[in-house]
């Protein structure tokens, strides 16, 4: 149990540190509607992540993606293999998109018309962001991956999902969580912490994803080669 909670770590990090989804609930947090919509968003942020992975895990058991003695399979190093490259892919693609010098990153529409956004409308954006998300999607399939390849019963599985959904939901469950206790004293706070975010998201998002798809590489060789 300990050494899939282990590989899930940087996995459930990756989904965390994702500056889109933590912009918007910012955003949401900022909106007049902040005491319904930042909890929605957060509802389907979280459920996305927990559908998305349990789905995952179900699949990756029933074709058979578990280890034996403890070895990977060698079409489940295939497929890090390929989780790895995808992922360099976006860390390249990232990198490539970035703001030049000086420019700001432009704000997607969905973002501009927060205010007008309601709880239902906020838990699906956030069930989308989550659970269609191309990133999010690699991060969940490699995570179904490592909790199949633990051979653990049914009850570990759902502690593993659990776990990892926690992880990956918190950089959107602290700020509404701490909002919703002191509103008045957090507005300064996410103010600036939504500024940072849009001038460095792309160096953040670049670095995290170079060192998840290094990490997948680098477990798809090793287990081919062992």
């Amino acid at each position: 149990m300990g050494e899939v909670i282990g590989n899930l770590l940087p996995l459930a990090i990756g989904v965390a540190i994702s500056p889109i989804p933590i912009i918007a609930v910012i955003l949401m947090l900022l909106s007049p509607r902040a005491r319904t919509t930042g909890p929605g968003f957060l509802a389907g942020w979280a459920g996305g992540i927990v559908i998305a992975t349990t789905v995952l895990v179900v699949i990756a058991n029933a074709i058979g993606m578990n280890g034996s003695a403890g070895q990977p399979k060698t079409p489940v190093s295939w497929i890090e293999l390929l989780l790895g490259v995808l992922v360099l892919t976006l860390a390249a693609r990232q990198w490539a998109y970035r703001p030049g010098e000086g420019a700001e990153a432009e704000t997607p529409s969905w973002m501009r018309a927060i205010d007008e956004v309601t709880p239902a409308k906020a838990a699906s954006l956030g069930l989308l962001l989550s659970a269609v998300n191309p990133k999010n999607l690699i991060m969940c399939v490699a995570a179904g991956i490592a909790i199949a390849q633990g051979e653990l019963g049914v009850g570990s599985e759902v502690v593993a999902v659990a776990v990892f959904a926690v992880i990956a939901a918190c950089s959107v469950a602290i700020p509404v969580l701490v909002y919703v206790a002191d509103a008045e004293r957090m507005r300064g706070p996410l103010d600036d912490l939504k500024a940072w975010l849009e001038r460095n998201s792309t160096t953040v998002m670049f670095v995290l994803l170079l060192v998840i798809g290094v990490v997948l590489l680098g477990k798809g060789i090793g287990g081919l080669i062992d």
